[in-house]
């Protein structure tokens, strides 16, 4: 009988036709000159998770780094009066057109039947982020430079093509889904945590990581809204994994323990019959994370005892809310799109 085809088998050839690009790319693009300084670390990560068996962290990584990639390659496919001011409006209206369907507001139905849930969840993540880096880049190029704008028009391009990739990967697995809820008190949960410890020193010191949790929180937020609920429930779970090297306390854990809790939770993610994928994705993210200490240690132990009871919890029934409290200020984090 022949052998089920896998995610790795899939997923193989376009990290290849990706890697490829990165090779014999020789442009002297500006952009190109910032970019590969990140992209070739990434392929080099997206091929160590393929190495250790990793699949799901394969296809995690993979993620980020396709989409800059493609949109080098759109921007560097343009002929030269599109990288001219006059020109980037007629480009950006063309794409316009191309994108049009797209940039409409996404349904919650868009993946239906894309296995293994872990690759619908990274496939809703894109659904909306079209249209975020399409209106963004027309002021973006305006205001700066064309080819600043002409790259997130890339950008807007490369998440309609991973939802179209993320169809094509999709293997048919026999599992049930787990029922996906909206997350509102979880979400609203997690951005009290964050907002409780958003104060000085810790604020200042450490602005970057609090743009980072709060912008995956964010995101989560209009993906629950959204009714896109395995995207929201991934970028909830990333959330968390950001904010956990914020949270009061931390301390440097016995790595023993910590893999012994991740093996214990591998067996219970592994169980007959549910895709439980969204949760071994995180968990193979704790994995590799203790394999680099000290800092992989803390983190791959928020995912043993934070993040991984949160996926366990979500898709439980939702616990009653708590009375809400009147808020005392506003704060606002200031940031670039998905950033």
């Amino acid at each position: 009988m022949a052998q089920r085809a896998t995610i790795e088998d899939r997923l193989g050839p376009e990290i290849e036709r990706w890697s490829k690009f990165f090779r014999e790319n020789t442009s002297t693009d500006e952009f190109w000159g910032q970019i590969k300084g990140s992209v070739g670390p990434g392929l080099e990560r997206v091929q160590k998770a393929r190495q250790d068996k990793r699949d799901l962290l394969a296809l995690l990584r993979f993620t980020s780094v396709r989409e800059n990639l493609s949109a080098s390659a759109y921007l560097q496919g343009l002929p030269a009066e599109a990288h001219q001011p006059t020109g980037f409006e007629a480009e950006w209206k063309r794409m316009g057109g191309v994108l049009q369907s797209a940039l409409a507001k996404p349904s919650p139905n868009a993946l239906d039947g894309v296995e293994p849930l872990a690759l619908r969840a990274l496939g809703e993540t894109t659904l909306p982020r079209t249209r975020v880096y399409y209106d963004a880049s027309v002021e973006y190029g305006r205001n700066t430079m064309p080819d600043s704008g002409l790259f997130y028009v890339g950008a807007a391009r490369a998440q309609v093509e991973f939802a179209a990739l993320a169809r094509s990967l999709s293997v048919r697995s026999g599992l049930r889904a787990p029922a996906v809820r909206a997350i509102d008190g979880e979400l609203r949960a997690l951005e009290s945590e964050m907002l409780a410890v958003y104060r000085p020193p810790l604020s200042i010191d450490k602005h970057p990581e609090f743009i980072g949790a709060s912008a995956a929180l964010k995101e989560a937020k209009e993906l629950n809204a959204a009714g896109l609920r395995y995207g929201a429930l991934l970028r909830y779970l990333q959330a968390a994994v950001r904010f956990a090297p914020l949270r009061p306390g931390v301390v440097d854990p016995e790595s023993a323990t910590i893999a012994e809790k991740l093996r214990s939770l591998r067996a219970r993610l592994e169980a007959r019959g549910v895709d439980h994928s969204v949760g071994r994705m995180m968990l193979e993210v704790g994995e590799a994370e203790l394999e680099t200490p000290p800092a992989g240690f803390r983190n791959a132990a928020a995912i043993a005892d934070d993040v991984l009871p949160r996926y366990f919890a979500a898709l439980e029934p939702a616990r009653p809310a708590p009375a809400a409290v009147a808020a005392r200020a506003r704060v606002t984090l200031v940031r670039w799109p998905y950033t």
